[in-house]
């Protein structure tokens, strides 16, 4: 049976959810764990061209509810601090080794960010406040209940 079965609506189906409350964490540093991974492409820019991108998802839950904030991670060798900063977060790489990136063991696992507020206008020109992740933690398993990064 296909896994998406159940989520399909009917024309005449009674809806309920009324989906979650955008929630606007303040600053500071929390845990998170990762929900989803999305292969891409970033189209260029100014300083980094056209490149592969990976597009993550992180939960996060905090005394005001539970924040879902997405961030993109270039693949290009500039920013590879990031990545790099990304997979020590979850534990999956200590600072100075060379590691192979295993996007397959990266939903689930459990990190720790700076996160702060962002000011930016869309495209109607209005002026919006989103959760924006500002770096990254080196994972300790202090941080979380079960030791385990993920």
């Amino acid at each position: 049976m296909n896994n998406n079965e159940n989520m399909f609506l009917d024309w005449n189906d009674s809806i309920e959810t009324d989906g979650q409350e955008f929630v606007l964490l303040d600053e500071g540093d929390y845990n998170f764990t990762v929900t989803n991974f999305e292969r891409g492409r970033f189209p260029g820019g100014a300083k980094i061209p056209a490149c592969n991108k990976a597009t993550i998802t992180v939960k996060v839950d905090s005394e005001k509810g539970t924040a879902n904030v997405k961030f993109d991670l270039l693949l290009y060798r500039s920013v590879e601090w990031k990545i790099s900063a990304f997979f020590r977060s979850i534990g999956q790489k200590k600072s100075g080794e060379k590691l192979v990136m295993d996007w397959n063991k990266v939903v689930g696992s459990q990190g720790r960010a700076h996160f702060k507020q962002k000011v930016y206008t869309n495209s109607t020109g209005e002026e919006k406040t989103a959760n924006d992740l500002e770096h990254f933690i080196d994972y300790n398993e202090e941080f979380f209940d079960d030791g385990l990064p993920f």
